[in-house]
């Protein structure tokens, strides 16, 4: 499957076109030179499976949560290997989720009160709609 065009690559990486040429422009992914002898339009750029690889990766290393910023470091560290430092980022990064899921679950106990408040209360103010409010 090489030699794929940018379209071609954007739908192996479950991305759009755009997105390829943002992580281009921000130099996660490389911006293959134009065929020789292309003529005045310049030909279509072709993309290897190893370009598709990194698609790949970038879009998995997102749903983790990485930022664009941390996904370059991490492809400086794939290119030589350098495990302990990609083993102490996804440390760093469970962490960080660990906090997040933290409070996604304060808060879905919050709103699983305010509900049971809402189903049994008297006439009044609902406390959902109060507690958005405050």
């Amino acid at each position: 499957m090489s030699a794929m065009t940018i379209a071609k690559l954007a739908a192996e990486g479950g991305v759009g076109v755009e997105t390829v040429r943002y992580y281009q422009r921000r130099g996660l992914m490389p911006k293959p030179a134009r065929p020789a002898g292309a003529g005045l339009n310049g030909g279509v750029r072709r993309y290897s499976d190893e370009d598709a690889r990194r698609l790949r990766f970038i879009r998995t290393a997102q749903t983790v949560g990485f930022t664009l910023k941390e996904i370059g470091e991490l492809l400086a560290l794939d290119a030589v290997e350098d495990r302990t430092q990609a083993r102490e980022m996804a440390g760093a990064r469970i962490v960080a989720l660990d906090a997040r899921i933290a409070e996604l679950q304060r808060g879905r106990d919050a709103l699983s009160r305010l509900a049971a408040d809402c189903a049994y209360g008297s006439a009044g103010p609902c406390p959902i709609l109060r507690a958005f409010d405050e």
